[in-house]
């Protein structure tokens, strides 16, 4: 984007208005929006005035304050403007000390129309490739949040928080689905490697021929068509982090030199015989049991002491199902923003029989059901008729929560209520059909389900109860059996 079209904005300080006066009729002829200080303290007001601020054009001497000083100081704000630092008796030590503090570069005067423009065009590309990573970056954190107040959730992140600032290696275990590679990747956040690569691997979906390639590269003509040199992953992670996901389904060879690298630090591309040095940290996960892989000959057991050093262990959502309610409104704020839909919500009844279901695909499972429902369904509340006949039909059947009920009389509306909907999703919301299941006239269903809020969707619409000459019109033989 051109500055202008963008009208990025500028600071101009310097304290000769000469200065200041001829850049300021460049910049502007070109589109710019300026604004002026003739020292340090009014630099600062400005940036307060006008935090929107793209760039600095900034002169390292100024009346009151060192200009390197100030440098310090904006360099620190929050995605702070792009500085370029002006001098009428510039040095190279001084250049190389501006561009250590962070300024983008260093012009000595007299300055010259051309040089100040291409500068200030770079500058600005710089600052809006910068933004559009810092926008990236935030969208993939918040993608990649571990959401969860369970007491396990709250203990394991406690566990990442410990672990992370060191550089062990870390074994992450649980049921597929509930979240190893969000536990990888908040280690990696918060340990002293966050700016560095974090690499991923999936073991189980790189085909054995080619597994040792992807993890440690090759060199052209190492095998039929490695036509050019390619880098491994774990040269890719050199400096960052790795992260071997169903680490229990590499081979026994692979494990070999996997567990080298953990040993020496230490790698080999296919087809060489250099040995190059990495300084990887590994974080594994699987949802095998390595123990039983052990015994039964396909896991290393040296290997997996390696990779055990810290382990952690990711509880399935089964155990901790009060955070559903949390994890849905996680997962519809996600979702809605990403398509630009209007925020969806579920309703207590729905949240309550997502709640009594297994979930044995776990965090992802949710998240899949919930992004399926948000896309196919218009209305702006979720209701318990919406979801799946397996979570609320299917041959599971659940009493009411004794902890939600007092009163005899509550836990009857409850364990009703609940029968009647698990009753009519197994027919598919069919109300005769339902009535005659359970034995209790046609009349009666409707009225409960009025009693009870209960609302019945026959294919794509919504009905409601109908009057007593619609019930009368229904077959002959129905309307006997509902009588009986």
């Amino acid at each position: 984007m051109s500055a202008r079209t963008k009208r990025n904005r500028v600071l101009i300080v310097d304290d000769e208005e000469n200065i200041r006066k001829s850049l300021k009729m460049i910049l502007e002829y070109e589109g710019y929006v300026i604004y002026e200080a003739a020292n340090g303290v009014e630099a600062k007001e400005r940036l307060e005035e006008h935090p929107e601020i793209d760039l600095v054009l900034l002169d390292i001497k100024l009346p009151d304050m060192d200009g390197l000083a100030l440098l310090s100081e904006i360099k620190k704000r929050p995605l702070a403007p792009e500085v370029i630092m002006i001098s009428g008796h510039g040095t190279i030590p001084m250049a190389v000390e501006a561009t250590k503090l962070g300024a983008f570069d260093f012009l000595e005067k007299p300055l010259h129309r051309e040089r100040i423009l291409l500068s200030l065009n770079h500058a600005l590309e710089s600052r809006e490739l910068r933004s559009a990573f810092q926008d990236i970056k935030k969208r993939a954190e918040k993608r990649y949040q571990l959401i969860g107040e369970h007491p396990l959730m709250k203990g394991l992140n406690e566990q990442i928080l410990r672990i992370a600032p060191t550089n062990a290696t870390v074994l992450i275990q649980g049921e597929s689905g509930t979240g190893k590679e969000l536990v990888a990747r908040a280690i990696h956040s918060h340990s002293l490697r966050a700016e560095e690569n974090f690499v991923q691997v999936n073991c189980a979906a790189i085909p054995e021929e080619l597994i040792e390639s992807e993890l440690f590269g090759h060199e052209k003509g190492a095998f039929t068509g490695a036509t050019e040199r390619q880098l491994g992953k774990f040269e890719l992670a050199d400096g960052g982090t790795i992260f071997l996901d169903e680490v229990g389904d590499m081979s026994l060879r692979t494990q070999s030199k996997v567990l080298r690298v953990l040993e020496e630090g230490e790698i080999q591309r296919v087809g060489s015989s250099k040995i190059i040095k990495v300084d990887v940290r590994v974080i594994a996960a699987t949802n095998k049991d390595l123990n039983k892989e052990m015994k039964e000959g396909r896991f290393r057991e040296d290997l997996y002491f390696r990779l055990n050093v810290v382990p952690i262990y990711v509880p399935p959502l089964r155990d901790r199902k009060e955070d559903i309610p949390i994890l849905v409104d996680y997962f519809c704020r996600v979702f809605s923003e990403e398509n630009n839909f209007k925020l969806k919500k579920f309703s207590p009844e729905a949240l309550e029989a997502m709640m009594k279901y297994s979930w044995k695909g776990n965090v992802r499972e949710l998240k899949n059901l919930v992004e399926r429902l948000i896309i196919m369904d218009d209305r702006e509340v979720i209701t318990i008729n919406d979801l799946p006949d397996y979570i609320v039909g299917g041959k599971e059947f659940y009493l009411p929560d004794l902890k939600k009920v007092v009163t005899l009389k509550d836990f009857r509306d409850e364990a009703e209520k609940t029968f009647i909907l698990y009753k009519l999703k197994a027919n598919n919301w069919n109300i005769s059909k339902t009535a005659r299941e359970i034995d209790t006239p046609r009349s009666n269903l409707y009225k409960k389900l009025e009693q009870y809020g209960i609302k019945i969707v026959a294919g794509a619409g919504e009905t409601v109860a109908p009057s007593s000459e619609e019930e009368g019109e229904e077959s002959p033989n129905s309307a006997g059996q509902d009588g009986r």
